[in-house]
């Protein structure tokens, strides 16, 4: 019997049918997500240049927490520290997914995504670069500051302004997203730590190692794996890498497929997404929402400081890194994959589209400050700097991404109400099952 032959590959295709819903799904979460992220940066926003402002910065300079573990942290570092373990250990979860179980496994699918996040980091990295080249000393520690996206954001945002825009769009801004934040991990462990003590770095090993034994065994005992995973986070955060670190390490731990035992992978989702649907509303809707407002809150000084921060050469570096940058890097590496393994864009999909989806990546958030502040000191003048700039940066952004795909959104519209007798029986749409 032959095998009939691969047809050329597809640029941004749709993906299967399973992962399509669950994108959606996952979409509908992270626009509540979004939007409460949005209301603590512009809670913190307004305090901060508020007559109360002192009460603020107190707020952010509480310290509480066991001296003798030297916990004794401000709220700010608990914030950054703390609540984002818990962000990036659903990051890190969905990062293991999408390679072990999800289109990310297949090579052809998962070059696109794959190169277009590296040039979305490499691009905007080399723009910071070029507009501190002359600038003091230790400008140059904030290259990655506008290396990342925020998935939360742009999701929102998407979800807002392009509701008919297709499914192949929003899972590549997914994917791409997720190889940004392993990316981003990565940056921070390598080059924002600064002083390591291997005694605890090997000490976390063991903690670790347990939580893993017992989530490969499929235990879900929360009183079992919570003190392991707090255990691991402070030995993480004892030995000078960043505590945020040992979220990614604990997810990558924990098993995407079931086991043989309980039926393979066919008897439903595993411990990993088990994991992830419990604990993304705590990620998305307390987590990243109170890191926001800890870290957001920045006194302007009105349009005087705004133009004074502006003009630092560090802020228009992070600004020129998230606006063209990123765009620019992510454009040009996915037109190189389709140049040189003659990918072509699937059906019903122009550059444009690809064009506006870039631009969306240049929303930067919350990894952006947590860069900020890992490279010049949280409170620092510097760092108020970069808040201002990822703020007005991700704005541009935003609002540059919502005028194009506005646009391309009004195209796709006419084309579903044209297309809307297209479903089938069971309601897949007729483009999944000639896939299929």
């Amino acid at each position: 019997m032959t095998e009939t032959p691969p047809g050329p590959s597809r640029l941004l295709g749709l993906g299967s049918w399973p992962e399509a819903r669950r994108i959606a799904g996952i979409l509908r979460e992270e626009t509540v997500g979004g939007a409460l992220l949005l209301a603590g940066a512009v809670a913190a926003m307004i305090w901060a240049n508020s007559p109360w402002s002192g009460t603020y910065e107190a707020l952010r300079a509480f310290r509480v927490g066991p001296a003798a573990l030297h916990l004794d942290l401000s709220l700010a570092t608990w914030a950054a520290d703390g609540l984002l373990a818990i962000f990036f250990f659903v990051a890190g979860l969905e990062l293991k997914r999408e390679f072990v179980a999800g289109d990310l496994r297949q090579v052809r699918r998962a070059a696109v995504p794959v190169a277009a996040a590296l040039g979305g980091v490499i691009v905007p990295a080399v723009l910071y670069l070029l507009f501190t080249l002359n600038t003091e000393a230790g400008a140059a520690k904030g290259w990655a500051i506008p290396t990342a996206t925020d998935i939360a954001f742009a999701l929102a945002v998407l979800a807002v302004i392009g509701r008919y825009l297709p499914t192949a769009l929003r899972t590549f801004l997914l994917t791409l997203a997720v190889v940004d934040d392993l990316v981003a991990i990565i940056i921070i462990a390598v080059f924002y730590t600064e002083h390591l003590s291997v005694l605890p770095l090997l000490g976390a090993l063991v903690p670790l190692a347990i939580f893993a034994l017992l989530v490969q065994r499929r235990v879900r005992s929360w009183w079992l794996l919570l003190p392991l995973a707090a255990i691991t986070w402070a030995l993480m955060h004892a030995s000078g890498v960043h505590a945020t670190v040992a979220g990614v390490l604990l997810a990558f731990t924990v098993p995407v497929l079931r086991s043989e035992g309980a039926g393979g992978p066919e008897a439903g989702p595993g411990l990993a997404e088990h994991f992830e649907h419990r604990l993304r509303p705590l990620s998305a809707g307390v987590a990243v929402p109170v890191f926001a407002f800890m870290s957001a809150g920045v006194a302007i000084g009105g349009l005087s400081g705004l133009a004074d921060a502006l003009s630092d050469p560090v802020a228009v570096g992070v600004v020129v890194g998230l606006v063209a940058g990123k765009p620019i890097g992510i454009m040009l590496a996915t037109w190189l994959v389709a140049r040189f393994t003659h990918a072509r864009l699937d059906e019903g999909l122009a550059w444009v589209d690809v064009a506006g989806l870039a631009v969306l990546a240049g929303i930067g958030f919350t990894v952006s400050l947590l860069i900020g502040e890992l490279a010049f000191g949280l409170g620092s003048e510097r760092d108020a700097y970069v808040k201002v700039a990822v703020l007005s940066g991700s704005l541009i952004a935003a609002l540059a991404a919502t005028v194009i795909l506005r646009l391309r959104n009004r195209v796709y519209r006419r084309i579903h109400e044209a297309e809307t007798a297209d479903l089938d029986h069971d309601g897949i749409p007729d483009v999944y099952q000639e896939r299929s």
